[in-house]
């Protein structure tokens, strides 16, 4: 029996040094850059004849091939670029009124989720007013820019910022880099699903909760109307968002044993065809990728 026990712990003790187990820790964004994902995503763009709004700056596009979320791949395209997103920005409310939930300060129940579901599936203004109120402007402002979250970072020129809300008043605080009212990059939009997919947004559970909210989009156009024409089957997790010429989608996409992040955000009265052609390039991508 002692010999078992000993051997019982050292079985252990090799375990936890097993190259395993650090793959418990999804690894940073930031360094996953993979370098056969961006050249077929610069490639895409050529073909699409979308290379000139890249080099415009009028299109960000970030991908990230998270079929294994232990190590990611990342393609971006002027991913910290700073960008008008319209209701893209609403995931930010999302994700403060689960840290709220979270700590007891709001409830989870039937009124409140189906509040959320408005703001997120059918994007509805007064939905997000209602819940941006709640949660309180200061409070995810503060958020965004904590520590643990960097959603809003200065030094990678932005990201997620909501200073206004989704109605007639006037803005409470625009972002401090690029004066906008609802920003995003696409670089921080797509570490905001990274975080959620591997659930560091809050935790794991409210994890779960957030990406099922996020689930069975309701607008039909950019991203999800490009895909019914290539993957019909596919679950897509989403928020995107339009304003005049601003046009703004983001997803996880799962389909085929493959899982993927997308976003882009656009600056052109055509932004919104952009979108629903670029989706199926990128999906066709991500498909060869890893193969």
């Amino acid at each position: 029996m002692g010999k078992l026990k000993s051997f019982i712990v050292l079985l252990l003790i090799l375990l936890c040094a097993s190259p395993l187990s650090a793959r418990q820790s999804p690894p940073p964004l930031d360094g996953s850059l993979n370098t056969r994902l961006q050249q077929g995503l610069e490639s895409c763009l050529q073909d699409l004849q979308l290379d000139t709004a890249v080099a415009r700056k009028k299109l960000s596009i970030a991908l990230v091939d998270i079929t294994d979320p232990f190590a990611p791949q990342l393609a971006s395209v002027n991913g910290d670029q700073m960008m008008y997103a319209a209701s893209l920005p609403k995931i930010a409310i999302l994700l403060g009124a689960f840290e709220r939930i979270n700590a007891g300060e709001m409830e989870l129940d039937p009124a409140t989720r189906a509040t959320l579901t408005r703001m997120i599936r059918n994007s509805s203004n007064q939905a997000a007013t209602e819940m941006l109120n709640r949660v309180g402007k200061p409070y995810l402002a503060a958020l965004l820019q904590s520590p643990r979250y960097r959603l809003y970072d200065i030094e990678r020129n932005g990201g997620l910022w909501v200073g206004k809300d989704y109605g007639k008043a006037g803005a409470w605080k625009r972002d401090p880099l690029a004066n906008l009212s609802h920003g995003a990059t696409a670089f921080q939009v797509a570490r905001f699903y990274y975080l959620l997919e591997t659930g560091q947004l809050v935790s794991p559970e409210m994890s779960r909760e957030m990406k099922e909210i996020l689930g069975q989009p309701a607008i039909c156009h950019k991203f999800v109307k490009g895909l019914k024409t290539c993957q019909p089957s596919a679950q897509i997790y989403r928020k995107s968002g339009s304003w005049r010429q601003f046009h703004a989608d983001s997803a996880i996409v799962e389909h085929d044993g493959r899982r993927y992040i997308a976003v882009a955000l656009a600056e052109d009265t055509r932004g919104g065809e952009w979108l629903k052609r670029l989706i199926v390039q990128l999906d066709g991508l991500i498909l060869q990728n890893r193969s």
